[in-house]
């Protein structure tokens, strides 16, 4: 998913400050559990650090129940769980019974900006734009010289489609604190209005700015591989994706990256190797979707149906813990359930709340080309392109639609372009847009 990376971003405020949904009350003897990883991710002695961290700070609070900073430390180290262990059903509501806690006291201002930051960040991860919007406003109001305020502000208005208010706080950011979140920010805005090559370079920035190993850190190389695939650049991306592993051994999301560059080269059984190793490693959903992906291309539909059962139920989990699954949910219904009707009603869902968003407007374009319906495909083609986006799958449908409308030169000029850039490009309409120009 496009915006898993500036979900994965915004949490990397975590435990920086702890380096030493109405939820019940904590007590000095109930806390939210830390859980314990089933398999190492990362270096050894992480879970180790983290459970330290855990044990002090439920401790401090246990004897003193008015500790608010340490029930956002906790908080904060039960977001950067939920990033490493995938567990987002357990930790986010976790997260959100400690910020709570502590806005239900008189906060001093510095610590009432924490933990409206802390909020904000949470509500974003669980997709929760609008009102991540609200709260981080009010936090801005509290302490506009910090960075990590403006990062929120960021991510909101990028998910709600307000892509000029969030150049504005990304250029506010990166002015206060030039480092791996700022950078991070600057290269997805810079994708998101066709600036590739610039993109790529603000990436490489946010890299070098990480200390290797660390969980932001590889994440932020993860995501410059993602670009570099995205973009035809497949050998840079399997440099970054082995380096994130070397440097972060067992981490699930290069795995998985991994699996993807030898399912493009046509090596069914390595990536499905990997695609295995990863699941196991972590419960993100995305591995499954990939998975059951794979199998419904091969004609694999029964293995394909029963993934998707799996996959319905973890979206199932996550929205109980508040997430919105309104926009994976389309795309479940489209690509592997065959509803485009049901897809049509999931994705209307994220429009009536973000009309401007670009990924929320691909998916309808997609959905109303699969319905036949190319006049309301191209409406929202046009507001997913409205940022000069270069994104290869959009412009392909471009492409694709230009063609079904008779301008069958200008489409197939697009399409030849995209697949000589891009061979081995990956999408529902991959195919039918090959036929045109082969």
């Amino acid at each position: 998913m496009k915006n898993t990376f500036i979900l994965a971003v915004i949490s990397t405020i975590c435990i920086i400050y702890s380096c030493q949904s109405a939820a019940p009350k904590t007590t000095a003897s109930t806390f939210p559990e830390l859980l314990m990883r089933s398999k190492i991710i990362g270096p050894e002695n992480e879970m180790a650090y983290m459970l330290d961290q855990y044990n002090g700070l439920t401790t401090k609070i246990t004897n003193n129940p008015a500790d608010q900073e340490s029930k956002l430390a906790l908080a904060e180290l039960f977001m950067m769980e939920a990033r490493i262990s995938g567990e987002h059903g357990h930790y986010y509501p976790a997260a959100l019974q400690m910020i709570n806690e502590a806005l239900d006291h008189e906060l001093k201002a510095p610590v009432a900006y924490r933990a409206m930051l802390d909020k904000a960040s949470v509500l974003l991860s669980l997709h929760q734009f609008a009102e991540a919007k609200i709260i981080g406003e009010k936090a801005l109001a509290l302490n506009p010289r910090s960075a990590d305020i403006y990062g929120v502000l960021v991510d909101a208005n990028v998910e709600l489609g307000h892509y000029q208010d969030a150049v504005t706080y990304a250029d506010k950011m990166v002015s206060i604190r030039p480092d791996l979140r700022s950078y991070s920010r600057i290269s997805y805005l810079r994708e998101i209005h066709g600036m590739v090559d610039e993109s790529i370079s603000a990436m490489k920035m946010a890299v070098a700015a990480g200390y290797p190993g660390m969980e932001q850190t590889e994440w932020a190389r993860l995501t410059l591989g993602h670009l570099y695939e995205r973009y035809g650049m497949q050998d840079s991306a399997i440099i970054e994706y082995s380096v994130a592993l070397s440097e972060r051994p067992n981490y699930p999301f290069a795995i998985a990256a991994l699996s993807d560059i030898y399912a493009a080269k046509g090596s069914q059984f390595k990536a499905d190797s990997l695609n295995d190793v990863a699941i196991g490693l972590i419960p993100e959903v995305s591995f499954y979707v990939t998975r059951a992906n794979r199998e419904m291309k091969r004609g694999n539909v029964s293995k394909a149906r029963e993934m998707t059962k799996e996959i319905l139920e973890m979206f199932a989990d996550d929205e109980k813990a508040g997430h919105q699954m309104s926009l994976e949910m389309a795309r479940v219904q489209l690509s592997l359930l065959s509803n485009p009707d049901e897809a049509l009603a999931y994705a209307m869902k994220e429009y009536a709340v973000r009309p401007d968003n670009i990924d929320v407007n691909k998916i309808l374009a997609e959905i109303y080309y699969s319905k036949g319906n190319l006049s309301k495909a191209n409406d929202h083609l046009k507001k997913a392109l409205a940022t000069g986006s270069k994104d290869p799958a959009t412009v392909c449908l471009e492409g694709l639609l230009l063609s079904k409308a008779g301008q069958t030169a200008d489409g197939a000029k697009i399409l030849k372009t995209v697949f000589m850039d891009i061979p081995y490009l990956d999408c529902s309409y991959c195919e039918t847009a090959r036929a045109i120009v082969l």
